[in-house]
C-alpha cells in the first residue's frame, strides 16, 4: 500500500533554469556521485525541457519542493525521454516518486507523446522496481550511456489515461 504525505503533492511546471530546479538537479547529481562515482554526463540543453516539447515538473508539499522530473523529446518519433525523476531523501518511501511519474506521463500524453523512454542505472534498484511495477519494459539502449553495462533502459506506451487523474 502506498503511503503519501498528509499534505497533498502539488505539481507545477518550472523552467529548467529556475533556482529550485537547479537545487534539485544538484542534489540528484550528488546521489549519482555517491552511487556511481561521478555526475551524470548526459548533455542537457535547458531549451529541450521547455514547452511545448519538454517540461520540468516540481512536486511540492506545503510549499516545500520535494522532488522533480523532466521530459524532453526523444530521438524515437513520438517518444518523450524522462530524465532525473528525483525525490529528496527525507521525503522518500511515501509514494511521491510514483505521483511525479504519473504526473509526467499524463503531461507527456497531453503534449501528444505516445511513448516514454528512460535510462537508469543498476545502482538505483528502487527506480528500476518503480518502473517495472508501473509497466515499463526493457528497451534498447540509447543516448549518452547507450553502451554502458551499468545502464538499464525502459519504455512505456502512453495509452489513453490508465488511471484516474
Amino acid at each position: 500500500m502506498e503511503r503519501h504525505d498528509t499534505v497533498p503533492l502539488q505539481v507545477r511546471v518550472h523552467d529548467y533554469t529556475d533556482a529550485v530546479v537547479a537545487e534539485l538537479v544538484e542534489e540528484v547529481q550528488g546521489e549519482y556521485v555517491v552511487r556511481y562515482g561521478d555526475r551524470d554526463r548526459t548533455p542537457v540543453d535547458p531549451d529541450e525541457f521547455r514547452l511545448p516539447c519538454g517540461f520540468v515538473l516540481v512536486g511540492s508539499c506545503g510549499g516545500v519542493a520535494v522532488g522533480s522530473v523532466a521530459i524532453r523529446a526523444a530521438a524515437e518519433p513520438g517518444a518523450a525521454e524522462m530524465k532525473r525523476l528525483y525525490v529528496r531523501a527525507n521525503r522518500r518511501r511515501r509514494g511521491l516518486a510514483r505521483l511525479l511519474l504519473h504526473a509526467a506521463e499524463d503531461r507527456a500524453r497531453a503534449a501528444g507523446y505516445t511513448r516514454i523512454v528512460l535510462e537508469t542505472g543498476i545502482r538505483q534498484p528502487e527506480a528500476i522496481a518503480l518502473y517495472e511495477t508501473e509497466g515499463y519494459t526493457p528497451v534498447d539502449g540509447f543516448g549518452y550511456y547507450a553502451d554502458m553495462p551499468s545502464s538499464r533502459y525502459f519504455g512505456l506506451d502512453l495509452h489513453p489515461a490508465r488511471r484516474p487523474s
